[in-house]
């Protein structure tokens, strides 16, 4: 049986996707830490409209519960 070839998506080298490549789908660790420090970096984004900012606010006042999340010492 014949293995699967890929590209790795940062250098375009190819190799073969199997237990042998360690760092699949990239063909090296620099190749890997290259495409993490892109998207830690916003050079790569998933598609999509822009999330508004409020001037630093959270967006959402209330906890998971629906409880209202005012300051620790205030009471609930």
């Amino acid at each position: 049986m014949c293995a699967t070839r890929v590209k790795c998506p940062t250098c375009g080298r190819d190799l073969e996707w199997s237990a042998a490549s360690p760092w699949r789908p990239f063909c090296s660790e620099r190749c890997r830490l290259l495409d993490l420090g892109a998207w830690l970096t916003e050079q790569r984004a998933v598609p999509g409209e822009k999330l508004a900012e409020a001037d630093g606010e959270p967006q959402c006042d209330r906890d998971d519960d629906g409880a209202h999340a005012g300051s620790p010492d205030e009471p609930r």
